[in-house]
This record gives C-alpha cells, structure tokens and sequence, in this order.
C-alpha cells in the first residue's frame, strides 16, 4: 500500500519508513504535526498513517479531529499504524483516555459525575484573563466556566481568572479540571473546564445575567 502521510516520533521515522506499506509516504515528525495539516490539507492524501502512540495523545487526537472535522478531507482514510507497521482504522485503535475519534469535552461536574450547576452558553465573544492571559468564555455557571486558550491549560494547573467585561473587573482563584488541545483552521488551542474556588457566586450570577439581556 503507498501512502501519502506519515506522521511519528521523530526517531521512529526512519525505521517505519523501511516498512514497505509507508515507504513513499510524505513523512513527519510528531512535532510538525502543523506542517503535516499543511500538506494533508493540500494535497488531500487518500489514507494519513499515524503512529499509535502520538494518534492517542492530546495532540494527535487534535489533530485526528481537525482532519474529521474537514468537509474537503472527507475521502482521506486515517489509519493508525503499530509498532510492527500494521495498520489499523482510527476508530478501531482507540485506546487510553485520549482516544482517536471526535472528543466533547465534559461539562463542570462535581466529583460524583453530575453537573453542580446549570451552565449559560456565551453566544457572544466575551474575553477572559488566565493567569493575566486573553482567553475566550465558551460558557459559564457560579462554580466554573468552559474557555478556549491559545496558551496551554493542563488538569489540575491552579489559575487566576479575571472577568474584565463585567461592570466591576471580577478576580478570582481556580482550577483546570480537564482539557484538551484543538487544532481548528483558526489555530491550535487549548479547550478547558475551570472549578472556581472563591468566585462570590451572586457576582457571577449578576455577571451571567449582564451577558445574556
């Protein structure tokens, strides 16, 4: 099978190209996964072989989803490849948390899997402060909020947060319950769940209630 696409580790490249089923691929390392998206994007290759470990990492299942997502890419097969060359579908070599197939990001939920609080979707742009960096607000309740970040976010990582956009800035502690890295035609960004640990919640009720009359 001639292949257009090879992505992996860098010192993996040279030895998955001896396989005889990538050997005339485009080939690229993990961390040029843009320039990858560049060249798949362009030349509309009919099958992207993607090595297993970095096709269910965050990155890769970024990337995966960006390809899925694309209209134009629709006849481009995307096959994991294994230690031993073979190749698998993409939706038949999920594994680990990560996966390989489109990701939803969870809601805020408390620790027994249930949402504390209802959510408001921000239909318009309003722009937030992490640790003093823009983000944007995807939606929000008095216990947490969803944004996207062109920084990177990681589980666990204790931010500030400010709301500029409310009639008196609101400036507030938290935590990044999850997140995950995207790679849409704006740009690669981070989506994440913020936990808010001391947001006074009638100021973010008032907040919400400025940003949707």
């Amino acid at each position: 099978m001639s292949l257009t696409v090879l992505i992996a580790a860098a010192d993996r490249l040279a030895a998955l190209q001896q396989q005889t089923n990538v050997t005339d691929a485009n080939a690229f390392a993990e961390t040029d996964a843009l320039k990858a998206l560049e060249t798949i994007t362009r030349l509309r290759p009919s099958v992207i072989a993607i090595e297993h470990p970095f096709a269910t990492s965050a990155r890769g299942t970024a990337l995966i989803n960006r390809i899925k997502a694309d209209p134009t890419l629709s006849a481009c097969e995307v096959r994991v490849l294994g230690p031993d060359g073979a190749l698998a579908s993409a939706s038949a070599a999920g594994a680990g948390s990560a996966g390989v197939g489109v990701v939803t990001p969870p809601g805020i939920i408390d620790t027994r899997g249930t949402r504390r609080a209802p959510r408001v979707v921000v239909t318009r742009y309003v722009e937030v402060l992490i640790d003093g960096n823009p983000a944007t607000l995807v939606n929000i309740s008095v216990v947490g909020a969803q944004v996207t970040s062109p920084l990177s976010l990681r589980p666990n990582q204790r931010v500030r947060m400010a709301i500029a956009a409310a009639s008196r800035p609101v400036r507030f502690n938290g935590v990044v319950a999850w997140a995950s890295f995207e790679m849409p035609k704006e740009g690669p960004r981070y989506r994440a769940g913020i936990n808010f640990y001391d947001a006074a919640p009638e100021t973010i009720s008032r907040f919400i209630e400025a940003i949707t009359t």
